[in-house]
Order: C-alpha cells, then sequence, then structure tokens
C-alpha cells in the first residue's frame, strides 16, 4: 500500500489525501490534512492538565499532552601549518533532531514567544536521545534575541548603569569545573576583551536548577556564566558582530595550551542572540535556566533544538542551537569538508576584516560535530558581509539542474547555484536548517528533502516552523497560511520588516544581487565530449605486459573490465568478501585493496541513484578556486567537467587549456640504487616538483604513469599514493585552492579504485589502459566470433569505451548513494574510508586524517609490494597470459577463500551425520587455514586452572545467543529462509527471517521443505530491543564501544563478521559481544555446495535461487542447523572448560584472556593490536542481566487505550460494527498499528467480519494510520505528520480539516486535503486508491498497483519506477510534462470510457467523504476539467479497459482470432 517512505524521507508530510471505500482486501489512501482546534481538554487518557500558573512555574517540566491542551492566551506581542581533518576525532559527530521556530513579524519581545518554543521543543522530546540514566538528554536549547528587561534588572541590582542595548555583546559561556581553572580562564577572556579595547562590565552567573539534571549530565556539567562587554570603538552593528567574532577567535587561540581548554567553550557571544543550552532533555531545559521561566526573558523570536546523537556520547557543548544555526540531519562530507576549509585559510580575505584575516583562522573544529563546523562556516559567511539565506545557499544549494521552474522562471538562480558550484562544495547530507542573525529568521532544507519541515502564519503576526505539527496549541481560526519545505526549499522571515519570504522569493532576492550569468558566460568553460578512440593504441604483447606491471590479473580484465565494456554496467558477485585482509595475504594487492569505504550512519538512508539520480550529480570543476569571500567574474574561470572520467581525447582538451597552465609529472620511482628509500624520496620529489609547478600559476597538475617504455628499474609509484601525497602537501602548504589534480593512470579500472582517487584528492581520471584493454577485447577473435553467431550483444569499439565509462559512473553514483551524499564534488576529498594495514608514516604522508587502527606496511614494504607486480612484466618466463589470482573466485592456487568447497563439505557431513568426529574435522579444517581474518592473529589463554565440562553452562544456554543475519526473500529461497527460521526457532535463538507454521510436519506453502515437526514455527524470533547491533566485517572490537558513556553497559551487543565456529564466538565474547550473528555459513549448513552462482538464480540445490525446479531440489532441513548450532556451542563449552570459566558472561569484554600470537606474515610485522586488545572496562551488571532486561516501554500508548475500550475490544472478539473518537496529539505515534495486530493476528489479513469506525481529532504524530487491514475505518479531523498509511494492508483512511480554518485549503501545502502532500507519495503502492491536491516530489515512484488521482501540482520526478497502476494528474497550467519520468509510463489524456468513469467515480466518493470544493468544483465543470487531466500508463497497464481507448474492439478482435484458431 501507497507508503510516506522511510525515515529520511521524513521531509515527506501525511498525505493530502482521501482514502476510499474499497473492496474487503484493498487498502485505501486519503486524506485531506486539517488545522487542528485551539485547546482542548486530554480525553480518554485519565490524564489531567495542570493549573496555568502551576505550568508556568517549570515549563520544562510539563508533560507534552498536559502542556498542548492549556488554554492558549496570546498576549499582545511583546596563518599556521594547516593540517588535514581527523576521521579519528570527527567520526561520529552526528545525529538526528526535533527542530523549530518561532517569530512575530512585528519584532515585538514577548515571553509568551520563549514559552512556546518550550512547549514545543517539550512535545518533540520523542525526537531527541536519552542517556543510559535515563535523564540526562542528548541535548536541547534555545536561541532567542537577547533578553534585555532581564539583563537590566540584574544590573540594577548589581549597581550597574543601565545596558547599552547598541553597544553592549552579551557572552553565554561553559567555564570549567575546577573553581582555580574557571578564574583562570575568566582572566584571559577579559583580557583579551581588554586588550580588544572592549570594557569588561561584568560577570553573571547564570541561575539554574541542577536537582533536575542527569547523573551523567551532572558529572560534566560545566560552570555556566555570562559576561557583558561594551564595544565602544564601533558604531556600526555588523562591525561590532565581527569584533565580538574575533574576540571569541582570539580566546580560542590564547588558551589553545591550557590544560582546561577543552572546558571552555562560547555558546554565543554577540550583541543580538544567545543562547541557552546543555545536556538536557528537551522538557528539562526550562526547568533547568531559571532565566527561561522569568517574565522578563523576552525575546521576538526563538530557535528550539532536540539533538539526537546516534553515535557518539554527548557533550554539554555539543548540544544546539548553535551560535546561527539549528541542525537536524547529517552532514556527511564532514572531512572533506574541513579539508578544503583548511585549504581556503591562505586566500580568505575581505576588506571588513581591516586585516585581520590571519586573527580568524582556524576555519574548522575536527573535535567539534558535523553541525558545529556547518555552523562555523557559516557564521563566516554571514561576519564577512553574506546575508543568512546567501550563506545557506552557499553551503546547502537545492538540486537546480534540470528543475523546471527554475530553468523557466527563475534562471537568475540557477546561475547563482552555477557559479557557487566551483567556489564550495555542498556539505552535503541530510539536513534541516534553522538559522538566525538576530535580524532574519529562517529555515531551509537539504536537496533530498530528508527531514520533514512544516511551517505556518497567523493572523496575529506570528510564523512558525517545526519539525512536526501539532507542537504548540494553535487557534486554527487564525492560521492564515500553512506549507511544507520541500527539497532545497527555504523560508526566511525579516524580524525588521515584517517580511516573510517563501523559496523562490528568497532565492530571487540573493541571486539577483550580482549578475552572475554574464560571469559564467565570460569565463566558465566546459569539455566537449571527445570521441574514443576506433582503434588500439598498443600490439597485444605490450598491453599484456603493461597489465601485468600495473596489478592486473585475467579475473580483472575477464570479470570486471570486459563485463562493464560488454554490458556497461558493473559485474555481479555472490557469497561476500571472504579472502583474507589485503595486508594478511600472501598474495600481492593493489594499494586500493588495502581501503573500505565507509557508509552513512544511522540517520539516514542510501539515496536511490536510479530513480532520484535528478539530485545528484558527478560534475565537476576544473581550475583555480579563488577567495570565496568576494566575488567577481574571476571566480567563474574555470573548466567544467560532466564526469570525472575522461577519454584519451578529453584528457588532450584540458592539457590544451592555456588558461589552466597544466603542468604533467610523471610517478615513477628509481630503484637502481636500491628499494630502501626510492619510494619516499620520489615521493618528496613529485610534492616539490607540483609545489613549483602551483607557485608558477599552474592550475592543473596531471599525475600520469603513461610511459612510451616501460623500465624494469623505473616502477610506477602507486597512483593513489601520488595523489594522496600531493593532496596532503598543497593543504599542508596553503597551496590546494590553486589547482586540481588530475591522474592519467594505468592502475585504474574498478568503481572502488575510481572512488578512492577521488576520494583522495583527485578531480579526474583518465584510465588509459582500461580504456585501451576494452578496444583490444572488442577487436580480439574471440568477441568477435562471439557477436558474429549471436552469444554476445554487438557493441562497436567506440560502444565498448563508452559502456565501461558508464559502468563506473553508475558504480560511482552508487557508492555517493549509500554514503547519502548526492554530489560528487562533494565526495571529492572527503576521504570516507577507514585503512587496514598502511603503517602511520604512510598515512601521514598521503592520507593524513584517515583511520589506519591497525597500523600496517611502511613505504619500503608498500614499494616491495608494487615491484612485485612490476617484475612480471620483466621476467624471462614471463606467462603469455594474466596470472589468475583468485581474488574473485576460488580456484587451486589461488587466493584462500573462507567459503570454499572443502569447507562445505566436512560441514554437511558434521550436521548431517550428526558426528562429533566429523566435526572436529571441520574444527581443524579451521585451524589450519592460512590468516585470513585479524582476530586469527589472536589466540585465547588463561590462568586459571581448567575445569571439567560438567560445570560449564549448558549448549542449551549458549546458543540462544545465536541470531541469522537478515537476508532479503529475493536472494535466497523461500525454503532457505523458512529453514533458517525453524531452526532458530528451536534452539530459541533468533532469525531476521521467516514467517508461517506447520501442521503434522508438513507446511502446504513450502512443499519442498522436508524434516520439519509439529509446532515448528517459522515466524522472525528478532525482537527490535534496544541494542547496539554491529556488523563487524573483520570483527572491531566491540567492547571499545564503553566509550559510549556507559549505554554498552545497559544494552546488549550483538555482533557477527565471518563466524564459523565456537572459537569466533569466544573471541567476540572477550571483546565484549553478548550475541553473536551467523551468516554465510547458516546457508551452508542448509545445504549451499558454494557454487557462487547465487547472482545468478541458477543455485543447483535450490538455496538461492527463485526458480521452482530448482527450489525442489533443496536438500537442507531444519535439524542441520540445529546440529550445526549445537557443534558450535558445545566447542564454546569445552574451551570455555579449558579457559577455566563456567559460563560465557565470565568471559564478556576480558580482553585481557586475549593475547596475540607469534605469527609471520607475508608483506609486514608492523601489525598493531592494542586496538583490539584495549578494554573499555567491564559493565556493572552481567551479559544475562543485561539480555534478560524487560523489553524498554515508550509510556502510554493511545492504541492501548483504543483497545481497553470495552466496546472496541467486544467487536473485534465478536467481528461487531463501533464507532469511537478519540483525542490525538502529534507525541502519539503509530497510531492503529497495534490495532490492526491484534485484528491480523486473530483473523488473518481479510478474515474480519466486523467494522471499527474510529475517527481522532488533533494533531496525528509520525506513521498515523499505519498496517491498517479490512474492517478498519479511520477518520482524522485535524492534521498529520509524516508517513500516514504506512503499510496499509486494507481499510479505510480518511483525513479532513478541521472547521472554520482561516485560510483557504487549496492554498496550504501540507497535509490538507486542498493542498499537497509530501514527498515520495504512493511510493511503492501495489493495491490502493487515493485521491489527493497536490505532492511534492517523486510522487507514484516504485508504485506497483492501484490508482492515485491529484487534482493539483506535483514536484518533480512523478512516476519514476512506476510498473503498475494508473495516476491520474490535473494539469491546469500545462506544467506536467517536463515533471514526469517517462523512462517507464507514456502520457496520455483520459480517452478510454472506462478511465474516465474510473476517474469520476474515486473524485465523487472523495468529494462525498471529505466535502473538497476543489473536488465539488471539477464534478460541476467536468467537461472543461476532464481535457486537463494526464493519465500516467506504465507498459502492463496499456491494453487495460481504462487506459486502452479501443478497449472493447481489441478485445472482439483477440476473440475472433482465439475462436478461428479452434
Amino acid at each position: 500500500m501507497a507508503t510516506l517512505p522511510r525515515a529520511a524521507a521524513a521531509a515527506a508530510p501525511s498525505p493530502a489525501a482521501a482514502l476510499l471505500p474499497l473492496p474487503r482486501a484493498a487498502p485505501l489512501l486519503a486524506g485531506r490534512a486539517a488545522a487542528r482546534s485551539a485547546a482542548r481538554r486530554l480525553r480518554a487518557r485519565g490524564t489531567r492538565a495542570p493549573p496555568l500558573a502551576a505550568a508556568r512555574r517549570g515549563w520544562g517540566g510539563v508533560s507534552p499532552r498536559a502542556v498542548l491542551d492549556l488554554p492558549r492566551r496570546r498576549e499582545a506581542a511583546e596563518k599556521p601549518a594547516q593540517k588535514a581533518a581527523d576521521l579519528n576525532e570527527i567520526l561520529s559527530e552526528r545525529g538526528a533532531c526535533g527542530v523549530g521556530f518561532v517569530a512575530n513579524l512585528k519584532n515585538e519581545p514577548s515571553f509568551n514567544i520563549v514559552r512556546d518554543a518550550l512547549v514545543a521543543l517539550g512535545c518533540m522530546e520523542h525526537r531527541g536521545g536519552c542517556g543510559a540514566d535515563n535523564d540526562s538528554g542528548d541535548g536541547s536549547g534555545l536561541m532567542s534575541g537577547i533578553p534585555w528587561d532581564l539583563f537590566n534588572d540584574w544590573a540594577k541590582k548589581q549597581g550597574l548603569a543601565p545596558l547599552d542595548r547598541t553597544n553592549t555583546g552579551v557572552g553565554m559561556v561553559f567555564l570549567p569545573q575546577d573553581e582555580n581553572s574557571m578564574e583562570e580562564a575568566k582572566a584571559v577572556v577579559a583580557k583579551v576583551f581588554t586588550d580588544e579595547g572592549l570594557e569588561v562590565l561584568g560577570w553573571r552567573t547564570v541561575p539554574f536548577n541542577v536537582s533536575v539534571v542527569g547523573r551523567y549530565a551532572k558529572e560534566t556539567m560545566p560552570n555556566i556564566q555570562q559576561i557583558f562587554v561594551k564595544v565602544a570603538k564601533e558604531d556600526n552593528a555588523d562591525d561590532i558582530e565581527r569584533e565580538l567574532y574575533i574576540c571569541r577567535k582570539l580566546i580560542e587561540r590564547a588558551t589553545k595550551s591550557a590544560s582546561w581548554a577543552d572546558e571552555l567553550y562560547f555558546c554565543s557571544l554577540s550583541s543580538r542572540t544567545i543562547v541557552y543550552k546543555g545536556m538536557l532533555r528537551s522538557e528539562i531545559l526550562g526547568q533547568f535556566y531559571l532565566d527561561l521561566q522569568n517574565e522578563l526573558y523576552k525575546s521576538p523570536f526563538a530557535i528550539y533544538h532536540r539533538r539526537y546523537s546516534t553515535n557518539t556520547s554527548p557533550r554539554w557543548p555539543l548540544a544546539q542551537p548553535m551560535r546561527l544555526l539549528g541542525h537536524n540531519g547529517e552532514i556527511n562530507t564532514i572531512q572533506g569538508n574541513l579539508n578544503w576549509m583548511r585549504s581556503r585559510e591562505a586566500t580568505l580575505q575581505s576588506p571588513v576584516w581591516r586585516g585581520r584575516e590571519h586573527e580568524i583562522r582556524p576555519f574548522g573544529d575536527p573535535k567539534a560535530s558535523d553541525s558545529a563546523n556547518l555552523d562555523s562556516t557559516a557564521e563566516l559567511l554571514l561576519r564577512s558581509g553574506r546575508s543568512p539565506a546567501e550563506a545557506m545557499m552557499i553551503l546547502v544549494p537545492e538540486a537546480y539542474k534540470n528543475h523546471p521552474t527554475l530553468s523557466i522562471k527563475y534562471p537568475e538562480v540557477i546561475d547563482f547555484y552555477d557559479y557557487y558550484k566551483g567556489q564550495m562544495e555542498a556539505w552535503d547530507g541530510p539536513a534541516l536548517l534553522l538559522f538566525s542573525d538576530g535580524r532574519t529568521v529562517g529555515a531551509c532544507l537539504d536537496r533530498n528533502g530528508l527531514r520533514p519541515a512544516r511551517y505556518w502564519r497567523t493572523s496575529d503576526d506570528f510564523v512558525y516552523v517545526a519539525s512536526e505539527v501539532g507542537v504548540i496549541p494553535m487557534d486554527e481560526s487564525k492560521v492564515v497560511m500553512k506549507g511544507r519545505l520541500g527539497p532545497g526549499m527555504m523560508i526566511t522571515v525579516d524580524l525588521q520588516t515584517g517580511q516573510v519570504l517563501e523559496n523562490t522569493e528568497v532565492k530571487k532576492s540573493v541571486a539577483s544581487a550580482n549578475p552572475y550569468g554574464s560571469w559564467l558566460q565570460q569565463s566558465t568553460r566546459s569539455i566537449k565530449p571527445v570521441n574514443f578512440q576506433s582503434s588500439v593504441a598498443m600490439d597485444n604483447e605490450t598491453v599484456l605486459r603493461h597489465q601485468q606491471a600495473f596489478g592486473y590479473s585475467s579475473e580483472d580484465v575477464q570479470m570486471v573490465i570486459e563485463t562493464m565494456a560488454s554490458q556497461g554496467k558493473e559485474p555481479t558477485f555472490c557469497m561476500g568478501d571472504d579472502i583474507p585482509l589485503a595486508v594478511l595475504s600472501q598474495k600481492p594487492h593493489m594499494l586500493f585493496d588495502y581501503f573500505k569505504q565507509r557508509f552513512a550512519q544511522v540517520t539516514n538512508p542510501a539515496i536511490d541513484p536510479l530513480r532520484e539520480g535528478l539530485v545528484m550529480s558527478l560534475e565537476v570543476n576544473i581550475g583555480k578556486r579563488r577567495n570565496i569571500l568576494e566575488v567577481g567574474p574571476e571566480n567563474a574561470d574555470q573548466v567544467t567537467l560532466s564526469s570525472p572520467v575522461l577519454n584519451e581525447g578529453e584528457l588532450e582538451s584540458l592539457l590544451n587549456d592555456s588558461k589552466l597552465k597544466p603542468k604533467v609529472l610523471s610517478t615513477y620511482f628509481d630503484i637502481r640504487k636500491g628499494l630502501d628509500g626510492s619510494l619516499d624520496k620520489a615521493i618528496k620529489v613529485l610534492c616539490d616538483e607540483a609545489d613549483a609547478a602551483v607557485r608558477n600559476g599552474s592550475q592543473l597538475l596531471v599525475l600520469s604513469d603513461r610511459s612510451e617504455a616501460l623500465e624494469p628499474t623505473r616502477p610506477a609509484i602507486p597512483i593513489l599514493l601520488a595523489v594522496g601525497a600531493i593532496h596532503q602537501h598543497l593543504i599542508q602548504n596553503g597551496l590546494r585552492m590553486s589547482a586540481s589534480i588530475v591522474a592519467d593512470t594505468a592502475q585504474c579500472f574498478s568503481t572502488h579504485q575510481f572512488a578512492c582517487l577521488i576520494g583522495y584528492g583527485a578531480s579526474a581520471i583518465c584510465p588509459y589502459l582500461a580504456l585501451e584493454t576494452c578496444r583490444q577485447w572488442r577487436l580480439s577473435n574471440k568477441t568477435v566470433n562471439l557477436m558474429r553467431n549471436g552469444k554476445m550483444p554487438t557493441v562497436t569499439i567506440e560502444q565498448a569505451q563508452r559502456n565501461f565509462i558508464k559502468a563506473v559512473k553508475s558504480g560511482l553514483l552508487k557508492i555517493l548513494s549509500k554514503m547519502g551524499i548526492s554530489l560528487l564534488s562533494s565526495y571529492c576529498g572527503a576521504q570516507i574510508f577507514e585503512i587496514y594495514g598502511l603503517g602511520q608514516e604512510v598515512v601521514d604522508l598521503a592520507f593524513c586524517g584517515s583511520v589506519s587502527k591497525i597500523g600496517g606496511l611502511t613505504l619500503d614494504e608498500l614499494g616491495r609490494e608494487t615491484l612485485s607486480f612490476w617484475v612480471k612484466a620483466f621476467s624471462e618466463d614471463t606467462a603469455k597470459r594474466l596470472e589468475n589470482f583468485g581474488f574473485i573466485q576460488s580456484r587451486p592456487g589461488g587466493e584462500y577463500h573462507a567459503n570454499n568447497p572443502e569447507m562445505s563439505k566436512l560441514l554437511h557431513k558434521a550436521v548431517r551425520e550428526k558426528s562429533d568426529n566429523a566435526y572436529t574435522v571441520y574444527q581443524q579444517h579451521l585451524a589450519s587455514r592460512p590468516v585470513n581474518v585479524l582476530r586469527d592473529l589472536l589466540e585465547l589463554k588463561s590462568d586459571r586452572a581448567p575445569i571439567p565440562i560438567g560445570k560449564v553452562e549448558p549448549a542449551t544456554s549458549i546458543v540462544e545467543r545465536f541470531c541469522t543475519g537478515g537476508m532479503s526473500l529475493g536472494a535466497i529461497s523461500r525454503e532457505t529462509h523458512e529453514a533458517i527460521a525453524i531452526a532458530m526457532n528451536r534452539i530459541g535463538g533468533k532469525s531476521n527471517s521467516g514467517e508461517g507454521d506447520v501442521e503434522d510436519g508438513y507446511s502446504p506453502t513450502l512443499p519442498h521443505l522436508k524434516g520439519l515437526q509439529n509446532g515448528d514455527t517459522a515466524t522472525s524470533a528478532i525482537k527490535q530491543v534496544m541494542m547496539v547491533a554491529l556488523e563487524l566485517a573483520q570483527l572491531v572490537q566491540s567492547s571499545m564501544l564503553g566509550v559510549l558513556g556507559n549505554l554498552v553497559f545497559q544494552k546488549r551487543t550483538r555482533v557477527d563478521g565471518g563466524f564459523r565456529s565456537g572459537l569466533d564466538v569466544l573471541m567476540a565474547a572477550a571483546m565484549g559481544a553478548d550475541e553473536y550473528g551467523f551468516g554465510s555459513v547458516a546457508m551452508i549448513a542448509t545445504g549451499c555446495v558454494m557454487a557462487r552462482i547465487c547472482h545468478t538464480n541458477n543455485c543447483p540445490v535450490g538455496v538461492a535461487s527463485q526458480r521452482e525446479e530448482l527450489r525442489a531440489r533443496f536438500p537442507g532441513v531444519p535439524g542441520d542447523l540445529v546440529n550445526y548450532f549445537l557443534f558450535v556451542a558445545e566447542e564454546v563449552r569445552a574451551t570455555l572448560a579449558q579457559l577455566g570459566f563456567e559460563k560465557l558472561d565470565d568471559i564478556i569484554g576480558r580482553t585481557d584472556i586475549l593475547k596475540a600470537k607469534h605469527v609471520s606474515l607475508a608483506k609486514t610485522q608492523h601489525i598493531d593490536l592494542k586496538y583490539l586488545l584495549s578494554s573499555a572496562g567491564l559493565p556493572k551488571w552481567s551479559s544475562s542481566q543485561i539480555r534478560s532486561q524487560d523489553v524498554h516501554s515508550n509510556g502510554p500508548v493511545l492504541d492501548e487505550t483504543i483497545l481497553a475500550d470495552p466496546d472496541i475490544s467486544d467487536a473485534i472478539e465478536n467481528e461487531k460494527e463501533v464507532s469511537k473518537t478519540f483525542q490525538i496529539y502529534n507525541v502519539d505515534r503509530a497510531v492503529c498499528g497495534r490495532v490492526a495486530g491484534v485484528i491480523a493476528k486473530k483473523y488473518g489479513d481479510t478474515g474480519f467480519a466486523g467494522q471499527l469506525n474510529i475517527t481522532f481529532t488533533g494533531s496525528a504524530g509520525q506513521s498515523f494510520g499505519c498496517f491498517l487491514t479490512p474492517g478498519m475505518n479511520i477518520r482524522l479531523v485535524g492534521e498529520a505528520n509524516d508517513y500516514v498509511g504506512k503499510g496499509m494492508a486494507g481499510g479505510e483512511l480518511v483525513v479532513v480539516p478541521v472547521e472554520k480554518t482561516g485560510f483557504v485549503p487549496e492554498d496550504a501545502a501540507i497535509v490538507f486535503v486542498r493542498g499537497k502532500t509530501g514527498e515520495r507519495f504512493a511510493v511503492r503502492n501495489s493495491l490502493g486508491q487515493a485521491v489527493v491536491e497536490g505532492t511534492g516530489d517523486h510522487c507514484c515512484e516504485y508504485m506497483t498497483g492501484g490508482c492515485v488521482v491529484v487534482l493539483g501540482k506535483v514536484g518533480r520526478n512523478v512516476a519514476a519506477g512506476m510498473t503498475g497502476g494508473l495516476a491520474y494528474i490535473l494539469d491546469e497550467d500545462d506544467t506536467l510534462v517536463p515533471k514526469v519520468n517517462k523512462e517507464i509510463v507514456k502520457m496520455q489524456r483520459v480517452n478510454a470510457p472506462a478511465g474516465q468513469m474510473q476517474l469520476k467515480g474515486l473524485i465523487e466518493a472523495y468529494v462525498e467523504k471529505t466535502g473538497s470544493e476543489k473536488g465539488a468544483t471539477i464534478l460541476r465543470e467536468w467537461e472543461a476539467y476532464l481535457p486537463l487531466f494526464w493519465q500516467l500508463v506504465p507498459p502492463s497497464e496499456e491494453d487495460s479497459p481504462e487506459a486502452c481507448a479501443e478497449f472493447e474492439r481489441v478485445l472482439a478482435k483477440q476473440a475472433t482470432t482465439v475462436q478461428s484458431a479452434k
């Protein structure tokens, strides 16, 4: 059913849709959004709202429901050496949060505004995180105008003169806890102000209530004071703000070396704004800061923020808002953004700084969060003279390419974005940003719309923005405007003029300030596509020698390059990466293999590069990036590339661009005087050459390993090492912005290799040997014959190269999308990799800032490995074909694969015969394998005496800790799914697959599944208890998670990563794991024979196939997997007994029993295992106690109230009809989901004969009406948040507005039936019928059935991936055509009589349900409106009566044909 999609699509508001009645099993999505009535008393909850006076005494402590229920009373408004950012420092400082603002358009300060902000903040507690003490928050805060009345009252009591509001700056300061350190810090702060000519008026201790602070927060709580300074030497308000900014930077410098430096933090220092924040839950903020309860605290606006820190311990300074921004989301390109900002430090200049630019450096802090660094960069632009809106447009640009509205109506906005595209890489990732400089308040959303944002305006001149609707009690009759921020959209409020600007108004105003279009025309060049070479450039022998020298294997050529050349897409393999890490392997590896791509963290999903590619771009700019603080035509003097992958002709075009002054640098090193030191020397020479070239004006450095003749004593420097080293050298010397780096290399042919080069600084790559390999392959006799015989699609030599580059580009988009990055320009230099197996000297030289936890190869060892490839091209006995290293497929003499045929045979014998001896042989096979993963370098040792095995906990207890990984039904067969699920249920473990039950030893849905027992159930036993779940490909130490501030000490930790034996379980336990996940080995135990053709759907034993005839061969039975896990558990028991421990609890977290083995590795002896062996301490609770905790409760749930109603329960039990009404609030999430579950559990999906008619009034939280089943008719009078109707399987859902709204619903742009739904409306709809009056982007995405009617405007990319169902869209202004993705669907007018009847019938039902005026108008003027509708038809519907105007004639013709055939 139609779903408003995944968490990151939270930008999609609830559907402004009406769900119409359907036949029993058909779900329906519908709704009309609405404003909710003001101030209702809680009903059906037994919750009593407190008196208003009592609530005002402590706004933070009132429950969200109680606060929302209060009567609303609106009063009259009142140059050092630069260094790359270190991933170790910035890793994980990200979050997903709740944010919003309240602003008065008359700029009149009022305590009510602060009160409203605290109320709204309290209603977003569910969007924040909480510590293990259940009291310390991840952070909450409030930014406002400076409360001068409050501070003047304080000044009067202190005997001070009234504060000069024009020239007084106020600092909100976190100071060190230690009293002596605090006094030292205050002295330094005061001295800096005094030296700058500012007068320190006094310090104020901020009053607070420490009793409400959680234990963890209290332990780290700073001293909190405010400092007041007079800036007498400046008169201009902007100059005053700049002076305060300089002072803060000088203070940071002056205290950098102090022992308490990290404890001194300015939340704000301004003459306009102030920030109150802390490591507090949202409802505590107002209780903690007593100022926020004081009615003298008045402000014309307030920004509020609740932080959810996904991967790190919260800290007081990391709470938000920051000094300018409140950020909900995460910046996935943060390391690259920091590196580029550091690179800019030498070039950033502006007259407004009066020559003091050097005093405000550095421009980023790797130890701060991504939000803090984005805030810092925005603040720099702001203090340099940019407006807040302009700064946001520069840093977080929208997806402006192929944007019909912008290109037609606002071309100047496109010019603005194109101009800055070459100046500033986007800070990319999901982001809702609220911002204020005290004069303007605004909000903007990232280019994908991956965070929700709603706004509304009232007749009494207030504007609100929030992550959710329903967070503030609202008199709907006063609401004159409602809207939602879609992808890339912005809204600003000018507090001085009272003007509200929506999206294009803001952007047009900013973009019109300069003639960006003229500048681009004058200076920006594009490299036009150049034809591919039509003949080979080398003979076969020369190509072979190059391939050997540069590290190619026969697998690389045949399975990677040739596949890409013939098919235009990346090759697909299976069974995962089960070969040894490159550093552990005995085979030589290219440098790229030591790098593992990191992917997006927790809070945001991957982007869809196939169907939502309009938000992504591979464009890059080549040339000098000048001073971004100045604006002029010279900044546009660059070359634009449509992609980073160049052919030889396009590289030549770049080399011929005289403005770039390109310099080609040869990347070889000389070993004639010996290998040791030669690579290091060559890199230093290369960096010096690059340095000199850039200082002499070169804007393009081409690093090339192209040579007319290869020389035995001059091997090529690994191109990734060369690129990284020059990139880092130029950063450190302040030259990086002056030139681009392009790699002209033979060493790059796979997508991962391209990604590595770009990630470490290359703007473009010409893979000349890979292209030559494509040409040679196409002209080979074998290929020619295969094409001639029709066994391979025919491609030309040019098409082969084009296909290869197409595959690389698609692969790059896929990599970007998995990281949540849209723009290659932001990925460039972002270093989003972890390194496994390179020593610190290599990292410091070329990959500074990247994580390399285990150390590894030195430069000389890396040179030796490089040489091992090179010599293959010059040996007298050089083979006439490339070597097969066996990295992809297991083969005799090739690389070792952990999942190999011998292993699977031994395991099958053990589990099928239930033979201890056979399992012992299996164990011996694993013990004798080559070093494969990091844990193979460790062993278990104990100083305890062995104990009898009878004293060790039983195997039945141990197996309950075992889990199997989530595997999609498309990846493996249903039989494999169910066999695994049944086995795990038998042993009490957890599976992440399977459904259904078994009776009489037979499953009617799975006739091929054998070995069943009565009572077997295939229902997944995974319970989503709060836990830290890690996928550890190489078992990175889980005990290190203790740094999460005791989180792990109360939450279970589950790990996996190639587990195959009891020894693996014990290693993981010693590192801190409570539960143990098994992946591939579980499939092997059920019958997999390691054919390694899973991806072809041809699995010979039906384990990984959907083909019925192959599934019939499935050999596995659940008992085999049970036997395997019992064997593993017995192995664990035996080892525990040998170590002297009675139970797993006794060793969990005991890294002291792990010892490094003395293993001689082929490549290096510099592996450092301290990271794996260090301990974060032992938990207070045992693992069993942690695992046996009661499931975390979310408190009172509305569904429980509904189910407790005797009439409802009677109707469900006895299949009756009942009608009920309930009040609903934004904190009520997933309402009706549990009710639907109770019905489905008792009656199945379609068996319920009763009917529940439930009406809700108010503002519904996320996922309202989710998982509805037939017989549930749900109506909401009010408004709703994201995901309305998620996962519906039937029933009816109607959303309508309250009566007497203060605005025309057609004008709203959120959830009202006469407004718009959000992004991705009806995504994956398979059966539902929906009518709405407007949608955001990506409407009907991946739709497979049903019918959607849209009576208004839609966003871009309509019907992407739509393979079934029909859509009818009203196009009154002739703007729809460019918005439709026509890759699959075709557009046609509604000509078929059946289609016209379907459309009219749906609108009639819709009007009856919702009273829609727009729908009624259409029906009254049907003949005029019908020609304005477009029908979107996928191929599967072309012959349906609704889409085929001549359906009857076609049907008659088909009948005649059938009759004549008889």
